[in-house]
């Protein structure tokens, strides 16, 4: 039996509403929470650090006992943990790793690294690289995830371990150039911001009519982007986009054949 006099509210702090999967496990935990006898602070800071910070400081402010955090960009968010800590809060961090801070007590995600294995092997596959009767060379773009993020890190470690080894022999180019990390970061898991990278893209390597064979995305916010560009700035045939997070937008752009 939960003692609702000592452990009764959770803050829940998701980084946005506007890609679904934010939406739908903020819901889905709240409810079960709720159902627990638990009262549910839901915040969402629309990608915004500091809107992050102040609506945990509010969390501790109503006594929250407990705080789930998915963090926008962890570096930032170590003060506001340590006065929850020093608060007596237990700190959760869902799906993000939070770094260099001894403030949160549990990690509740997946295998990160794993994610991007099965991106560039979906590509890989797809492209049919390992045919004996391959001779092809082909183009491939790389879109990440925020820099700041370790689940971004993570899924461009898994994916470009698949990848190198065909990067290496030549049957794989980066017509862009742009390969590290840090290049293919994209701030905040934007959709604005990998469109407007695509662009860049799209219109300085491929304008004269090279094909785009595979766009290696590591969620579904980015692929939207770049799929937007595709749509406004590529008259070639759709490559092939890898995506995470099976957010509403990307589904429907698979039924149309934009992203397969």
């Amino acid at each position: 039996p939960i003692d609702e006099t000592a452990f009764n509210m959770v803050g829940i702090s998701f980084p946005t509403q506007s890609l679904q999967r934010w939406e739908s496990d903020a819901g889905y935990l709240a409810e079960s929470l709720v159902e627990l006898g638990y009262k549910v602070d839901v915040e969402f800071a629309n990608n915004d650090i500091n809107t992050q910070i102040t609506q945990i400081q509010s969390m501790i402010s109503l006594g929250c006992k407990v705080i789930i955090v998915a963090a926008i960009e962890s570096q930032s968010l170590k003060e506001v943990l340590s006065d929850a800590k020093d608060a007596g809060i237990t700190v959760i961090a869902y799906d993000r790793m939070i770094m260099d801070t001894s403030d949160v007590d549990y990690y509740v995600t997946f295998d990160n690294y794993a994610v991007g294995v099965l991106q560039a092997e979906y590509i890989v596959a797809a492209l049919g690289l390992d045919s004996a009767n391959n001779v092809k060379v082909y183009n491939i773009e790389l879109t990440a995830g925020d820099q700041g993020d370790y689940n971004a890190a993570m899924f461009y470690e898994g994916a470009y371990e698949v990848l190198a080894p065909y990067i290496d022999r030549g049957v794989v180019q980066i017509p862009s150039g742009q390969v590290s990390f840090r290049d293919v970061a994209t701030a905040s898991w934007s959709t604005q911001h990998a469109q407007e990278r695509a662009e860049n893209i799209i219109t300085t390597y491929y304008s004269d009519g090279t094909p785009i064979d595979a766009w290696l995305c590591s969620n579904d916010s980015t692929a939207l982007g770049v799929e937007f560009a595709l749509e406004a700035y590529y008259t070639g045939t759709y490559p092939y986009i890898t995506g995470h997070d099976c957010d509403i937008a990307c589904v429907k752009n698979i039924l149309q054949g934009k992203q397969r």
